[in-house]
């Protein structure tokens, strides 16, 4: 009877897969990508703000006008398992949305043993200020680590002349599977007075129901020259002020990432509880200025 309970299991995972889209189990929990919200977009970015620029990515494949692919190995940043890849198997358009997949290519878990994709509109798309914000199905489970986030345009990784954390990085969004599937967190880094790293501390949202793999959520960043305040669905949840000398960075033009790393010092591993591939889809990224 077992089995039979086991082969039921699986045969409507897989019509479920043929329906609708890839599924992602985890502890036996499936979540369906992309969810049953998508086409539930009620998106308003409120009075007085212009749309600047937008990927709503419907097209039929990803726009290399706006989005380069990083390719890096693994271990390069932050301990992380993955390599990152230029591979239409890992980054792709699908139900006009962008998917980032995360692949795992063995048996085992431990460093390049999987693959990722690594998103960014640096040398493309630069932006100072604004309300930039996406709509976004995360991942689930242990490891998982997707981000959407900024760095300054001056940095050296992307052939600037400036090094991390003097360029800043502001986190709109990280999430952290390993700690909890319901909570993401926001942070901005940057080159404190005494010219080492500095960092806001990162502020947490917890949904009051559910997991953020279960639907489409919209993340927001408003960024003035005095301030910045990040929302989740239109709800409130962090704010700092950037006035001062040590913000300088903060003030200079930025660019978008979106990544999906696996592993890494701060996001905990995976392991035989993580189901492969994990996806993250993006719904569309747009950046809105003041009128």
């Amino acid at each position: 009877m077992k089995r039979h309970i086991e082969f039921a299991g699986l045969l409507l995972v897989m019509l479920m897969s043929a329906c609708n889209g890839p599924v992602s189990q985890t502890d036996g929990v499936s979540m369906q990508y992309p969810a049953e919200n998508l086409a539930e977009d009620t998106y308003e970015p409120g009075e007085g703000w212009r749309l600047a620029w937008a990927d709503e990515f419907d097209g039929g494949a990803i726009d290399e006008t706006n989005w380069s692919m990083q390719v890096v190995d693994a271990g390069r940043f932050n301990d992380e398992w993955q390599r990152y890849v230029a591979s239409s198997e890992n980054a792709y358009i699908d139900n006009h949305c962008l998917v980032i997949r995360a692949v795992h290519e063995s048996d085992r878990h431990g460093k390049d043993q999987y693959t990722s994709a690594r998103l960014h509109t640096a040398n493309k798309r630069t932006f100072k200020y604004g309300k930039i914000a996406a709509r976004m199905q995360l991942p689930y489970g242990n490891g998982m680590w997707p981000a959407f986030w900024m760095l300054g345009a001056n940095i050296d990784e992307n052939g600037g002349d400036t090094p991390w954390p003097r360029s800043g990085e502001i986190d709109i969004v990280e999430f952290y599977g390993s700690k909890d599937n319901a909570v993401v967190e926001a942070n901005i880094h940057y080159e404190g007075a005494n010219g080492r790293h500095a960092n806001m501390g990162a502020v947490r949202h917890k949904l009051d129901d559910g997991v953020f793999a279960e639907a489409f959520h919209v993340f927001e960043l408003e960024w003035g020259p005095e301030s910045m305040t990040w929302f989740v669905d239109g709800e409130k949840f962090a704010e700092t002020s950037i006035v001062g000398e040590e913000f300088s960075e903060l003030h200079k033009d930025f660019f978008i990432l979106l990544n999906l790393a696996v592993g890494g010092r701060h996001s905990g591993r995976p392991d035989n509880s993580t189901r492969f591939p994990q996806y993250l889809y993006v719904d569309w990224v747009r950046v809105y200025q003041r009128d």
